[in-house]
């Protein structure tokens, strides 16, 4: 059976959000693109405290000056289209107060006819967190464990009830439900990561940055999903970063994903063998405005079906 692949929206500087993201979605669709999905990066800092992914001295991209917020883009995808899934790879959930992320992806789903997908993270940016984060960075995973508790208490019948440290529900009636139960998708790439979406979470989102790592992570995912008696399978959706305009690199030290419509199809193919479920293709960020997203979407598309994926 084919890899299900999915597309990211736009949601860069260099687009008109309420008339790209509607456009862009509705192409996808008609592609024939699985899903749709968002990122989130919530400030661009200057002078950075820290550098990307906080690698010391490794600087921001320059489109992240703009990033639209994952929420209102889901929105506006959700509107112009009737298939396509509706997902986030990744929100970053310490940064949202838990009752009002929950309530807002229950009226999407109810909305979108049950198609969100919450792919949550606990992020990296220090900046990020000191402007919005709930609790101190140093406190991110155990914000993401009552997130994921408050969002399926609020999804589950009523009345909804929770005891936490950030939210407090004693009895109440919350609605809209969603149209489905809505699957939670979890980033993770340590141990206490993996306990985490092996006890609570429908899935993993991770990220492609070699076929080799993240073949060895979902070995070792699996392997801790049986010593903990899970049974229930782990969906997966495994997110590509590509870089059009890449400048060729040496055989040694080329990255995957870096270079023309074959190069990424080529990739896609030595991906795909890891067994993974799905492949969200994020190709926005090295596209000058929408129509050549557009066009770059169905040529990767078109190209990874006859090649097998």
């Amino acid at each position: 059976m084919a890899t299900r692949l999915g597309l990211s929206l736009p949601q860069m500087r260099q687009y008109s959000i309420g008339t790209d993201v509607p456009a862009v979605a509705r192409a996808a669709e008609r592609i024939g693109y699985d899903s749709l999905w968002v990122f989130e990066r919530a400030l661009f800092p200057e002078p950075a405290t820290q550098g990307l992914y906080g690698v010391e001295g490794l600087p921001w991209p320059d489109q992240y000056r703009s990033v639209a917020d994952p929420l209102v883009t889901l929105t506006l995808a959700a509107a112009a289209t009737e298939r396509a899934e509706l997902g986030s790879s990744v929100l970053v959930a310490p940064l949202h107060l838990p009752f009002q992320l929950a309530k807002a992806l229950a009226s999407l789903d109810a909305a979108s006819g049950g198609r969100v997908i919450a792919g949550f993270g606990t992020g990296w940016s220090l900046d990020e967190y000191a402007a919005s984060g709930v609790r101190p960075i140093a406190e991110r995973g155990a914000v993401l464990d009552e997130i994921i508790a408050v969002c399926r208490a609020v999804w589950g019948p009523d009345p909804v009830v929770h005891d936490g440290r950030l939210a407090k529900i004693t009895s109440a009636v919350v609605g809209p439900k969603p149209a489905r139960p809505i699957p939670v998708l979890l980033a993770a790439s340590n141990e206490r990561a993996f306990r985490r979406l092996v006890d609570h979470a429908d899935g993993w989102l991770p990220a492609g940055f070699s076929a080799e790592g993240v073949g060895a992570q979902w070995r070792r995912l699996r392997e801790l999903a049986e010593e903990r008696g899970r049974t229930k399978p782990i969906r997966t959706v495994l997110r590509v970063n590509a870089d059009r305009r890449a400048k060729p690199y040496a055989e040694a030290d080329r990255r995957p994903f870096q270079g023309d419509a074959d190069q990424i199809v080529a990739d896609l193919v030595e991906f795909a063998g890891l067994g993974l479920d799905e492949i969200l293709i994020d190709l926005q960020g090295t596209a000058r405005d929408a129509r050549e997203l557009a066009d770059v979407a169905a040529e990767v598309f078109e190209k990874a079906r006859a090649a097998g994926v």
